[in-house]
């Protein structure tokens, strides 16, 4: 479970904690089992602080200017590989969960997608391989950072263990 804690202002005038506790926004998928998301927040351009705006968030593609907060948990790569893995319905429910960025996936290619944005990632758990095109790769642990600057990629976890990762996606003027 991710724990959110969002602060605002109070009748009072003064800091107080608005909510703590799992983002409303949280899917765990049922048919890739294992992976799972979480909104964690999102702001419009100019951002400004508010009242929580993940639940009415429309594209999980920022418009430039605008950002999204949220973490990934990638299953590790044998959940794909399992007979009863149903690759039709894991994108059904891909689409209707992540709207905006799941048509961006290859459907040539699983998993290889280009999103207009500058992505800030964070390895919070597990480790995980970042695929680029001509078979280019960086293994990632906890702790390492990426900065995903537009290009078209893949995210794979070759490990038993689940990765999770976190990431701030920043709407860019097109890709590099």
């Amino acid at each position: 479970m991710v724990r959110r804690v969002v602060t605002g202002v109070g009748t009072s005038g003064k800091p107080v904690i608005v909510s703590d506790g799992e983002p409303p926004v949280t899917r765990q998928y049922t048919h890739t089992p294992g992976f799972a998301r979480s909104l964690v927040w999102n702001t419009a351009a100019p951002a400004s602080p508010s009242g929580d705006p993940t639940e009415s968030l429309k594209s999980y593609v920022p418009a430039p200017g605008e950002t999204i907060a949220l973490t990934v948990t990638f299953p590790p790569g044998g959940v794909y590989a399992d007979p009863g893995w149903d690759p039709v319905a894991a994108g059904a429910e891909q689409a209707e969960n992540t709207p905006g960025l799941a048509e961006l996936f290859e459907p040539d290619n699983p998993g290889m997608h280009t999103t207009p944005t500058v992505d800030y990632g964070v390895v919070l758990s597990g480790e995980i391989v970042l695929d680029l095109d001509d078979g280019e790769t960086a293994a990632l642990r906890p702790g390492d950072l990426v900065v995903q600057n537009g290009t078209r990629h893949a995210w794979r976890n070759p490990g038993t263990e689940p990765a999770t990762l976190f990431f701030v996606l920043i709407g860019a003027d097109g890709t590099a």
